[in-house]
């Protein structure tokens, strides 16, 4: 996040300091937004991602050897994760006109086979899922922490405004109900964050359509089935996510927002509202300041780095957010943090085509749409699809509506997909990129079988013969084979 965090404790002086920085970025990020020529793309609109990852061992369970396989590769692209079992890849930024999804397929797949072959000497090796089920509560805890100060810092911050443990409660077909004393429990959730670059004057259409469709995209990409065994919600990332590092503390007369969160409202103008956003509402936790003074280095004709409004982005997580980047001469991106990892790089690889499809498709309209589409109707479906997947109903908006409609996720997809193409040549997509995931798409919702479902299947399948700790640790076997069999996850069977 640009300043070093070498320190987990502070000073009511470091806060103070850390909020004028925090007003300076503010404004200096709003005078190079109105700039002529902010943000134009410099050799085509730029796609990246960043991929998310366990470490399992031979028997499916995690394994804490990130530390000492960071070390071992020494790559820049990857970094360490809250936990001692979660890693993270970050693909190289690539223009949508040069094959994007090949290369990211490519990328991905050489990255995990080069972390794989370090992890041998740990006897441990790679598993992209939302969340692994075998994992048990005595995984998390301090000792799961990676020993880094910026991990500590955040704790500690979230731990002192919530002044008591974390309280999960998720119902699904089962029922999980616990208190965590620290907020480990978040490494839990490992996913797949797609960044594409937009120019300022179209970011709030762009954005506007991410909220609007990410819970299709949530739904037929779910694969976030199990917590210690529970089985719970399609994706039980959302529900997890927010409330593992929910810091809030109960008052009805002194209402606060979550920090893990879909957004207030539609942006109405442009991204400022949400960089304001993340700054207005939310106190800050990593009070860490440079000696830059971003309003002088615009003045100046200069790109500032605006690092302590970048710090204060990474400590509010909201579902799709904004993303200042100091390079290329300063542009702007949209960052979409919902979908999850796995299961095959194919049906990554999908999932990304079909959320840069639909987004395309509906920022065409959507100023149209939205006085059809309350917000908080959005953030309801996004719970929705999370919750039951491609059979949640959503409330959908149409220009000529004179009521609400409801479609399920599975109908509205079904009339959709046949759309993407036109919309994806819009983005500069060649056909032969975006093909094959469009057919991996239309098998996945013909057969219904997401992530999320192969997962519970194949559970109950293997409960037949054996009790449930062992139906979860080879479900986790099977899926492993799986994934790295390379078959989409439509065509996986349960035995």
């Amino acid at each position: 996040m640009g300043l070093l965090i070498d320190r987990d404790s502070f000073s009511p002086q470091d806060f103070r300091r850390y909020n004028s920085r925090l007003n300076q970025n503010l404004k200096a990020l709003q005078k190079m937004m109105s700039q002529p020529g902010f943000g134009q793309f410099n050799g085509g609109r730029k796609i990246g991602a960043e991929l998310e990852i366990y470490l399992i061992d031979d028997e499916g369970r995690p394994a804490f050897f990130n530390g000492e396989i960071h070390d071992e590769l020494k790559d820049p692209q990857l970094t360490l994760e809250l936990n001692r079992f979660n890693l993270e890849y970050n693909l190289k930024p690539v223009a949508l006109r040069d094959k994007p999804f090949s290369s990211m397929a490519k990328e991905i797949r050489r990255a995990l086979t080069h972390i794989d072959r370090a992890a041998q000497k740990y006897n441990c090796s790679t598993l992209p899922i939302g969340i692994l089920p075998t994992a048990r509560e005595a995984d998390f805890g301090y000792h799961a922490m990676t020993d880094i100060a910026r991990y500590r810092a955040l704790t500690n911050g979230l731990r002192d405004l919530r002044g008591g443990p974390f309280h999960i409660e998720i119902e699904g077909k089962d029922f999980l109900k616990l208190d965590m004393q620290d907020v480990t429990l978040e490494g839990a959730n490992t996913s797949l964050q797609v960044h594409l670059q937009v120019l300022p004057e179209e970011f709030a259409d762009y954005y506007n359509a991410l909220q609007l469709i990410t819970p299709l995209a949530v739904a037929i990409a779910a694969n976030s089935r199990f917590v210690f065994g529970h089985r719970l919600w399609h994706e039980t990332r959302v529900p997890l996510f927010k409330q593992s590092i929910d810091c809030r503390r109960y008052d009805p007369l002194r209402p606060q927002p979550a920090r893990v969160n879909y957004g207030h409202s539609w942006v109405r103008e442009s991204a400022f509202e949400l960089f304001s956003e993340a700054v207005r509402l939310y106190e800050p936790l990593l009070p860490i300041y440079g000696e830059e003074d971003p309003i002088a280095c615009v003045n100046s004709g200069g790109i500032p780095q605006l690092d302590e409004l970048r710090l204060q982005q990474g400590s509010v997580w909201f579902w799709n957010r904004p993303v200042y980047d100091a390079a290329e001469g300063g542009h702007l991106r949209i960052e979409a943090r919902a979908l999850p990892a796995g299961p095959t790089v194919s049906d990554m690889n999908a999932n990304i085509v079909l959320l840069l499809g639909l987004m395309e498709l509906f920022r065409r309209d959507i100023r149209v749409l939205l006085p059809a589409m309350p917000f908080e109707y959005c953030v309801r479906n996004f719970h929705s699809a999370a919750q039951l997947g491609l059979d949640a109903e959503l409330i959908w908006p149409n220009a000529k509506q004179i009521r609400p409609e409801y479609l399920t996720c599975r109908e509205l997809l079904e009339h959709l997909l046949e759309k993407l193409p036109d919309a994806l040549e819009a983005l500069g997509i060649a056909a032969s990129e975006y093909e094959p995931a469009l057919a991996i798409l239309s098998a996945r919702l013909a057969s219904g079988q997401t992530g999320a479902v192969w997962q519970l299947d194949a559970y109950e399948h293997l409960r037949r013969s054996c009790d449930r700790e062992q139906a979860i640790s080879q479900m986790v076997r099977l899926y492993q084979r799986n994934s790295r069999d390379g078959k989409p996850v439509h065509q996986w069977s349960v035995t």
